[in-house]
């Protein structure tokens, strides 16, 4: 958690987690998809990620239901499929049911076969990618997935948005207190942080976003206006050109776009928008997938996570730089962030506890925030 940030007040898991679940059946979201809902946006708040859980619960999900480009009833429509693969139509449902049905559609397909991989079209945005490797690691399996998005990457040596910031998202289990999770866009950052800073009105870190003319743009509402304007864009992971390799990070970004398009006849760069030709709002049309692995095909579980555990010991215990406390490994920090949590709550600012109020009014829910 970030100590320099005075967030005014906080909340339980619990409680968010209701209130979410509540609103979305209020939205009109059957009840089952609700909790799912609610419980990936929650787990992102639970890891201290807060760039894609409450804060994002009214203008990503229930503003795009308001607004008619997120279908709040999920139409989970299987159109291909073999022993081990299955493309999925989500026909712009609630992208986080389609996911968890999708990851638990290739989790089966590897329970029976040793690997399983579904490919998605036409969903929407899926929460944090990190939720769905978890959700392998419990059932002993390594699990790849990825999505495209809404243009926001400029390639190296370019300024235009072309790439969406395409998370390639590992995770296994250990036989550690909590698995390996390395959740990350292919940008040098993401938009969920850009809107983060600009709720706590702190400027970008330089390098973060560029211009039309290839400068360094650092205050967060400029940015997320020329974002979405496309005169801005996110440089690639690893920075603007090639001298700290940025083109890396644009590698990865093209190979999430094209299996999150290309397998599964979806759409790709621009035409993720969500603008339509006379400038109106139309549904992103995103793509995702998911592979599961089994362990039990190539070994035995226990064995696998205590030499992924012993592996992961070894770099933590390894020669720290000068003036470092400690060597973390992927997922450690987010377990840390859960164990602090559990205990103090979700941190909140001002603009957030605002946008659940007026959530909570619009529909009329009958429920009380612990922090009044």
């Amino acid at each position: 958690m970030n100590k320099d940030i005075c967030y005014e007040s906080y909340e339980s898991f619990e409680c968010l987690e209701k209130f979410m679940y509540l609103a979305f059946k209020a939205a009109k979201v059957p009840d089952a998809d609700a909790k799912i809902c609610a419980a990936v946006l929650i787990e992102s708040d639970k890891r201290g990620i807060d760039s894609h859980g409450v804060g994002r619960f009214k203008p990503i999900y229930i503003d795009r239901i308001k607004a008619g480009i997120q279908n709040p009833v999920t139409n989970f429509e299987i159109v291909r499929s073999t022993k081990t693969t299955a493309v999925v139509n989500g026909h712009d449902g609630m992208g986080h049911v389609i996911a968890v049905k999708s990851m638990k559609l290739a989790i089966a397909k590897a329970k029976k076969y040793g690997m399983g991989m579904v490919a998605v079209r036409n969903s929407t945005h899926y929460g944090i990618a990190g939720y769905y490797p978890i959700m392998a690691a419990k059932e002993n399996m390594i699990c790849f997935t990825g999505t495209n998005a809404r243009p926001s990457i400029a390639p190296t040596f370019g300024v235009e948005n072309m790439l969406g910031t395409n998370p390639l998202t590992i995770g296994f289990p250990t036989d550690e207190d909590f698995p390996f999770i390395i959740d990350c866009a292919t940008s040098i950052s993401q938009r969920g942080k850009v809107e983060h800073y600009a709720r706590l009105n702190k400027p970008l870190p330089y390098g973060w976003v560029i211009d039309q003319n290839g400068s360094a743009i650092t205050d967060a509402e400029t940015a997320l206006k020329g974002l979405t304007a496309g005169t801005c864009a996110f440089a690639p992971l690893g920075g603007i050109g090639e001298e700290l390799a940025g083109y890396k990070g644009y590698g990865y970004a093209t190979v999430v776009e094209v299996l999150s398009s290309a397998l599964q006849a979806g759409n790709f760069l621009k035409t993720l928008s969500g603008i339509g030709q006379n400038g109106e709002n139309i549904p992103y049309h995103l793509g995702h997938f998911f592979i599961a692995i089994d362990i039990n095909a190539f070994t035995e579980p226990k064995e696998f996570k205590h030499t992924a555990g012993e592996i992961l010991r070894q770099l933590r215990s390894s020669k720290k730089a000068l003036g470092a406390e400690r060597i973390y490994t992927a997922g450690e920090k987010e377990y840390l962030a859960y164990l602090e949590r559990k205990t103090t709550g979700v941190p909140l600012n001002a603009k957030v506890r605002a946008s659940l109020m007026s959530v909570r009014d619009e529909y009329d829910i009958p429920f009380k925030f612990n922090w009044k």
